[in-house]
């Protein structure tokens, strides 16, 4: 049970899924800026090695705890209803995995606010964000799903899986943009967000971030080709009409 908590200063609840990250989600709660303007909430989504706990030691406002996996669509979605409890009239996303620098979230925010966007989508590949190791393949990969998901929305998006983001928590009251359906448990629930964001006519920005993958590290929980539909499907079943 999620409760609301009042704060005239904190204006944004930025999102955290974590599963299994335990020695990464600390680092990544060292590096949230300190600005009071932002606060972290943590959703733990069925972690096995003691994440929620490190997360509570580094500081989270708040860990919300799934005792069985759910999928990371599920845990952004929770993370979602926590940060509106707690009356944040801005959400922000950000890896559990030590991908993104949380420091880029206040000029995201201040783009939001300076151009009245109402959702700010991170890229790596905009003048300023830049790639930081090894991709792995995943830089070609990103890019074609890019091209392919602009072509979907009707927008030019340059980095369209980044999953770095900040938008105003009032898009989710929108009914347009249905994000409790379980088809959205897994990774289908960002590129869906991003979609319906476009389509129904938000405001939407990019902001150069840095993504930074980790050589001794696993970077990434994706797995082969199922994943990457999930990624892709929603813009398809979208626009062709089969999901809403």
């Amino acid at each position: 049970m999620f409760e609301p908590q009042a704060s005239a200063e904190t204006i944004v609840a930025v999102i955290i899924p974590a599963l299994n990250e335990s020695g990464k989600i600390g680092r990544v709660l060292d590096k949230l800026p300190r600005d009071v303007r932002f606060e972290a909430i943590v959703v733990d989504d069925g972690s096995s090695d003691g994440t929620g706990d490190e997360a509570r030691a580094h500081g989270a406002a708040l860990v919300v705890r799934h005792e069985r996996r759910a999928g990371v669509g599920a845990a952004i979605r929770d993370g979602f209803t926590a940060g509106k409890a707690r009356g944040r009239p801005w959400l922000a996303l950000l890896s559990g995995d030590d991908q993104h620098e949380p420091s880029e979230l206040v000029g995201a925010l201040e783009q939001a606010l300076s151009e009245q966007a109402d959702y700010v989508q991170g890229s790596r590949w905009r003048p300023g964000g830049r790639v930081v190791g090894r991709t792995g393949g995943r830089g070609v990969g990103t890019r074609v799903y890019s091209v392919a998901f602009s072509a979907l929305a009707g927008r030019r998006v340059t980095d369209a899986t980044n999953g770095f983001r900040v938008f105003r928590a009032s898009l989710l009251d929108d009914r347009r943009i249905r994000l409790e359906q379980p088809w959205l448990d897994s990774y289908d629930l960002e590129p869906y967000l991003l979609f319906k964001t476009i389509r129904c006519g938000y405001r939407v920005v990019e902001h150069p971030v840095t993504v930074r993958y980790h050589a001794d590290e696993a970077f990434t929980k994706m797995r082969g080709l199922r994943d990457w539909w999930r990624l892709f499907r929603p813009a398809l079943l979208l626009r062709t009409g089969i999901k809403r």
